[in-house]
């Protein structure tokens, strides 16, 4: 999930319910990034994901798989770890997904401080469909995530200022300090359960509305 650059890795293992993510690697160690950059985006098929308006050729925008990838299962409850904060609460907001069919609208907890990003969706078993987080990020550049401590399988969206989806991680594992990244600067990431971007015909291309509150 988030990154935190200022973060040592071993403080981050020593201290298990307080951070999202490992320092940002260079682009050469990111473990996982969703799939060649083009530019402009263009979705896989009209099958599967519906076409992206036209986006600005120098915008570097991360296409989707032509096929969606298996979404694993969430972490058994002996792997998911207790939450040590289960009183944090959020303030929340909507998202409206404006180019997808039908505008479908994700009601979003805001993650905008450092102990909010560090804990993101750790701990959590379960989510609504049309529920989500959505994180304002230190800012604009090839943000990094992971899933540790996090125990359902999530859709990361990577999404820039102007609210162009630039990339899309599919159904990532949990319970995995892998990174993920799309190969694009982004200033937020707006995540949900896995699979709901290919449910919805979201597509790396299209835009979506920010809340103001983030603005």
């Amino acid at each position: 999930m988030r990154t935190l650059p200022t973060l040592a890795v071993l403080a981050l293992l020593a201290s298990p319910g307080c951070s999202r993510t490992p320092p940002e690697p260079s682009p050469a160690t990111t473990a996982t990034t969703a799939a060649a950059v083009v530019a402009p985006a263009s979705p896989p098929s009209p099958a599967s994901t519906p076409s992206a308006p036209p986006v600005d050729p120098s915008r570097c925008v991360t296409k989707l798989a032509a096929k969606a990838p298996p979404i694993p299962p969430a972490a058994s409850p002996s792997a998911c770890p207790r939450d040590p904060e289960p009183s944090l609460k959020l303030p929340t907001a909507e998202v409206t997904l404006t180019d997808a069919p039908g505008g479908p609208r994700v009601k979003v907890e805001l993650a905008t401080s450092e102990d909010q990003i560090r804990k993101g969706l750790m701990y959590r078993r379960e989510m609504p469909e049309e529920a989500g987080m959505l994180f304002k990020l230190d800012g604009r550049k090839d943000h990094t995530f992971w899933m540790h401590n996090t125990c359902i399988p999530l859709d990361m969206m990577f999404v820039d200022e102007d609210g162009l989806i630039v990339g899309i991680v599919e159904a990532a594992e949990p319970i995995t300090d892998d990174t993920r990244s799309v190969g694009c600067p982004s200033r937020y990431v707006l995540e949900v359960n896995a699979g709901y971007t290919r449910r919805h015909g979201v597509a790396p291309g299209q835009r979506l509305a920010l809340p103001a509150a983030l603005r």
